[in-house]
């Protein structure tokens, strides 16, 4: 019918992979009821993948969410913030005139530039390693340093039933997924242990069962 709407084309599509920083985003589109379609990109195994994903972020990584106006918005952090603040009646973030609004901030920042940054160099640590001999030495230094900044911030943060308070927010669903990469989750356990508790209760919500089962599946022996 002539002037009807594709619904396909009002759907967000996410440039992402099982696994990946795209996970904590797809999880809040699920809480929040939204559909979703994920274009499958292993970026950092598959070169064409890469090649795919650079037509919407020339960084050539996941994740990338592409709005129902066409507009690319990429970073996993300003994706998180920018849903939660979309849908506020989900009380998935704090209000602009929430006590808790700076920390939120501060922190959701902090897991993106402190940690979720070094997966460029995880994923291929000859990237800045002088050479193949140096590059084990290299992932080392980079999980020790994820694993101060782990504790860092747990040792300034007074969590409640969540990291914020009460509520769940995107921050907690954040940080549940990045402290599964390297150095993963028994290391983050150490390094955090407010955290430990949260991130614990987030992998078991009834709500999230079958999303993780499908996105970022507990296989025997994921913690380590």
């Amino acid at each position: 019918m002539r002037g009807s709407i594709n619904q396909e084309d009002l759907m967000l599509k996410i440039f992402g992979a099982v696994g990946s920083g795209s996970v904590p985003i797809e999880a809040t589109l699920t809480l929040l009821g939204i559909p979703y379609e994920v274009i499958e990109a292993v970026t950092w195994e598959d070169e064409a993948a890469r090649k795919r994903v650079e037509t919407v972020n020339p960084l050539g990584q996941v994740p990338a969410l592409v709005l129902p106006s066409g507009e690319i918005m990429t970073e996993s952090a300003a994706i998180l913030i920018y849903l939660a603040d979309l849908y506020p009646q989900a009380r998935l973030a704090p209000g602009l005139n929430d006590p808790a609004r700076a920390q939120y901030l501060r922190w959701m920042t902090y897991v993106s530039a402190a940690i979720y940054a070094f997966a460029w160099i995880k994923d291929d640590a000859m990237r800045i390693a002088a050479s193949k001999d140096d590059a084990p030495r290299v992932i080392d230094r980079v999980h020790d340093r994820i694993a101060d900044c782990w504790r860092k911030m747990d040792e300034q943060i007074t969590p409640s039933h969540y990291i914020l308070g009460d509520e769940l927010s995107v921050l907690d669903l954040y940080v549940t997924v990045i402290s599964r990469f390297g150095p993963w989750r028994t290391r983050f356990y150490k390094s955090a242990p407010k955290m430990a508790e949260i991130v614990r209760q987030i992998d078991a919500d009834p709500r999230l069962k079958e999303f993780w089962a499908k996105r970022f599946p507990f296989y025997e022996g994921w913690e380590q």
